[in-house]
């Protein structure tokens, strides 16, 4: 059973792993922001990572965040990290923070559209899949830019960077090319300089690979079983 001093165990160990890391890689520690990954936890367990100090946290389905949000509402920042289906965005859109899953113009517009419903500008990241995994959501490299471009126009949104989810394998120079060209598309859309777009999160890495994320530019790592243990 997870207590919450073996959360805030595990929470030290990863900090300190995103620190050196960060080090590694020539950059402050601070720059890289931790989401902890909460999907299938209880509301029991994040009680416990609440006490432990966790404050950002990621649920992949929006059933799971709405059963969870009512008993901690702003005590943390949400975000959802998880395929997101267009009809289902009215019910989160004034509970998260930030939205990592944008693969589409039409889910863009609907955030779009319920966004400007509640008064609110909903910062959202770009979903990217390098590797063109079938089993993955995301765009392909070369449509990132045309998305960026199209979302950019439309009110109630505020593109702040890219997420990506890379391939689970134990091959370090196959995570290292995936990030690295994430990093890449995060930089040319920088230098681009599109109005209304802040390329401010590259968010990747996850349990099993996020020190190669943050060594080849991540300032966004989203850590579950490395907090929670390995889920039942």
């Amino acid at each position: 059973m997870m207590t919450t001093e073996k959360l805030q165990n595990h929470l030290k160990h990863v900090e300190s792993r995103i620190r050196e890391a960060a080090i590694r890689s020539g950059r402050a520690p601070d720059a890289i922001q931790l989401v902890a990954v909460t999907k299938t936890q209880s509301v029991e367990t994040l009680e416990k990572a609440y006490a432990a100090g966790v404050r950002t946290v990621g649920e992949n389905r929006v059933q799971e965040l709405l059963a969870k949000w009512p008993s901690f509402e702003d005590r943390f920042e949400w975000h959802i990290i998880g395929h997101l289906q267009s009809n289902k965005v009215k019910y989160i859109i004034d509970k998260v923070a930030l939205i990592h899953s944008v693969d589409s113009l039409k889910l863009a517009q609907e955030i779009s559209r319920q966004a400007i419903k509640i008064g609110k500008v909903m910062p959202v990241l770009i979903q990217v899949n390098p590797a063109e995994e079938e089993t993955k959501f995301g765009l392909s490299s070369s449509e990132v830019e045309l998305l960026v471009r199209e979302a950019a126009l439309l009110p109630g949104i505020k593109i702040q960077g890219l997420m990506t989810i890379a391939p689970f394998v134990e091959d370090e120079g196959l995570l290292r090319q995936v990030f690295s060209e994430m990093r890449q598309i995060f930089d040319h859309l920088k230098e681009v300089s599109i109005q209304g777009v802040e390329m401010k999160y590259l968010s990747m890495g996850m349990t099993h690979d996020f020190e190669i994320a943050i060594e080849e530019g991540a300032t966004m790592v989203r850590i579950g079983s490395g907090l929670f243990g390995e889920r039942q």
